[in-house]
């Protein structure tokens, strides 16, 4: 027999750097399968169904202008509050919601990593490309915003940045996915950082220019929102739907690199923990 004659092959343990990604490739219609469960899975004992895509962010930008506009003032870059209010939400709701799910992914497909063999990092691309859908169907609203707005002759114009539109949501989804794959490979030894993640993210939305803009923000705290990768997606988002925002090639650049190592480094540690976690969890 030759080793080309079997289907499976026992070997000694891979380097850390073997992240599988020939494997992941080959089961693509999993990850589908899988996208089109969470979709079902989650809307499918609800009343409203997929209109909560449209209800969430409509009623958070009614809260934050009502709080953070008319009661704080807090300044819009001259922009109409609710517009500046959903451009920040809708793209920093895809980021949250990438990161909060694929934190627990360990601790909530324990059972299937124990029975079944796929490669672990479809679970984690699933809820991106699942999420993927809610935010579009999110910009939809936010783009009809834009319109409404637009026939009242609002002051906003779009920018050459809205171009880089692919390039925004792309460091979104890695970065929601490489920080929740970290966070997913540490909560099975540490359980207390599951409890500690939802309430991280709502804190650091405002270490984030969602609610403000970073033009309003004090100058001896500013560098605080321009190390936070976040901002200069939020602000190129803005700038290039509205014309409203600071827009920096330096800054996108950082975002890039750091966002680019941080999805490198969960990948990595995700494979290593998956090759033993069933022993801790």
């Amino acid at each position: 027999m030759h080793k080309s004659d079997f289907q499976w092959e026992i070997e000694p343990a891979n380097s850390l750097l073997d992240l599988k990604l020939k494997d992941t490739w080959e089961y693509r219609d999993l990850l589908m399968l899988l996208v089109r469960r969470d979709f079902v899975s989650f809307y499918k004992q609800t009343i409203l169904g997929p209109l909560w895509f449209f209800i969430q962010p409509l009623l958070t930008t009614i809260m934050f202008t009502f709080v953070f506009g008319r009661l704080a003032g807090i300044s819009t870059d001259g922009l109409p509050q609710p517009l500046f209010y959903m451009a920040g939400i809708t793209a920093w709701n895809y980021f949250a919601e990438c990161l909060t799910k694929t934190s627990t992914v360990f601790k909530d497909n324990a059972n299937i990593f124990g029975k079944v063999y796929f490669p672990r990092l479809i679970m984690p691309l699933s809820i991106v490309v699942s999420n993927l859908v809610r935010f579009a169907v999110q910009l939809v609203l936010f783009l009809a915003v834009m319109v409404f707005y637009y026939v009242k002759d609002a002051s906003f114009q779009p920018t050459f940045a809205l171009a880089l539109f692919p390039l925004i949501v792309l460091l979104m989804a890695a970065q929601g996915l490489g920080l929740g794959m970290i966070i997913s490979a540490m909560t099975t030894k540490y359980r207390d950082l599951a409890f500690l993640v939802t309430f991280g993210v709502q804190l650091l939305m405002y270490a984030t220019t969602v609610i403000y803009p970073l033009s309003a923000a004090p100058q001896n705290l500013k560098w605080v929102l321009e190390i936070n990768p976040m901002t200069a997606i939020i602000e190129t988002f803005r700038y290039g739907f509205l014309g409203a925002g600071t827009f920096s090639w330096v800054s996108l650049g950082y975002t890039t690199l750091v966002t680019g190592g941080v999805l490198i480094f969960g990948i990595v540690i995700f494979n290593k923990v998956e090759k033993n976690f069933v022993d801790t969890v």
